[in-house]
Order: C-alpha cells, then structure tokens, then sequence
C-alpha cells in the first residue's frame, strides 16, 4: 500500500546526526559486542550479529571499529552490559519506549527518568505501554538502486514472505513478521536489491498527535534521549514523527 514515508523522515533525522557520528558509533560498537558476546563472534553463525553489524554499515561506521568491538567480546573479561527498556508517556500522554543498553542501571534509569520527566512527560511501569507497540522487521529499498517497479516488487515480497509494503517516491519500505525478518532479508539480497536498511523496530498499533503547544517539549525529550549514551533506540505513538 501506498503511505507516509517513514524512511524519508528517518533520513532527515539522520542527516542531522551527521555531528553526533562518533556517539553513535559508540552505541554500535555496544551492540556489535553484545551480540557477539552473547553468541558466536563469526557473523555467519550469529544472525544477532550480522544483524547489528548490517545497522553499523549502513550508518558507515568504518570495518576496523566493527572489528575491535567484536575482538573485544572474543576475548577475556571485558564490561558487562544488559539490556533495559523503560516505558512512560511523553508530552501530551504519548506513549513512549526507550531501549537501553548499559553497565549501570541506576545511571541510565535516572538519565532517562530525567529526560521524560523534565520534559513534561512521565515515567510508566513495566508493561504499562509495550501493549501498545508490536515489534516488526523493517526492511527499505532506496527506489533508485532498482527497476522494479511496484507490481514487481509485491510480487517478489510475497515470494520473501513479507507481510507489507508502503510505496513513496523515495523508497519500497516493508515490514515482515520479526520472525522471518532473516529470511526475508536474506531472500530480497539473493533476488538482487541492495537494502538501505534492515532492523527490527517497534511499531505503534495506533498513533495519536502530539498537542501543539507540546511539541517544542516532546522534541526535547527525544533529543535530550536518544543523545544518552546508554540509549539504543527510542520509540513512540506519536502520529507524523516518526522514530
């Protein structure tokens, strides 16, 4: 189906990220050493790394920081990170999910704490809003990498086993059950498309506006997260912002 470009929006805010570059290859080499921590240092072996290091060179984080990151979690002791989400409601009562990963709880739960609750939003409880997201394999096309053409692309997406498809004149973006997210991916790569971008994200089942008069403070409290350090992702139900 046709629809509002989520991948457009994500290039505008990722452009204007071009200055945090390197805290953001900070946060990526993170999740190169969780993954490959927690599994097989070998990519090929380990889907949770490849996956993670498919997000690092799509954002060009340079091979020889991937490598370091993974050599790290090959070796001997090294830090000990876990994984957090926090859940609340931002500005306005949108909900809002904020996936951390970090080596000090108290730290990153008052960080974000701060940033939700100094914004005019405030904290949840766990499960108090994940109801409201479900979590989805996002997968883009840049539609000048390719010639197909719609008819062609659905056609190849139903052979992948993707289960949708929003068209927009900058891009082919599909979403797929996060279970054959891998397949899917690997399936499209095989049938030739280059992908701009594969991850799993969290959708909103439904989305809500944010007040006029508190978008200046939600902006903020986006912002003032996602440049935590501890912060991998942040998500919300917001309706034309998208995450």
């Amino acid at each position: 189906m046709s629809g509002h470009s989520k991948w457009h929006n994500i290039q505008g805010r990722k452009n204007a990220q071009d200055a945090k570059r390197g805290k953001i290859f900070q946060k990526l080499s993170r999740e190169i050493y969780m993954a490959a921590k927690g599994g097989d240092p070998d990519p090929a072996n380990n889907p949770s790394l490849r996956l993670v290091m498919d997000k690092a060179r799509a954002a060009n984080m340079p091979k020889d920081n991937i490598k370091r990151a993974i050599d790290k979690a090959a070796g001997a002791g090294g830090e000990n990170y876990e994984e957090i989400t926090y859940e609340g409601y931002a500005p306005g009562g949108v909900a809002v999910l904020v996936n951390t990963l970090t080596d000090n709880k108290n730290r990153t739960a008052t960080s974000v704490r701060v940033a939700i609750t100094r914004n005019g939003g405030s904290m949840g409880s766990t499960g108090s809003v994940a109801y409201l997201f479900d979590r989805k394999g996002y997968i883009v096309i840049d539609r000048t990498t390719t010639e197909a053409d719609e008819d062609q692309m659905l056609e190849d997406l139903m052979e992948a086993g993707a289960d949708d498809l929003e068209v927009s004149e900058d891009a082919y973006e599909i979403y797929t059950d996060p279970k054959e997210f891998t397949t899917v991916r690997d399936t499209l790569e095989q049938q030739g498309y280059q992908l701009a971008n594969a991850e799993l994200i969290m959708v909103p089942k439904n989305t809500v506006p944010v007040p006029d008069d508190k978008k200046d403070q939600f902006t903020h409290m986006i912002e003032q997260l996602e440049d935590d350090d501890d912060v991998s992702a942040v998500y919300t139900a917001a309706a034309n912002f998208e995450n």
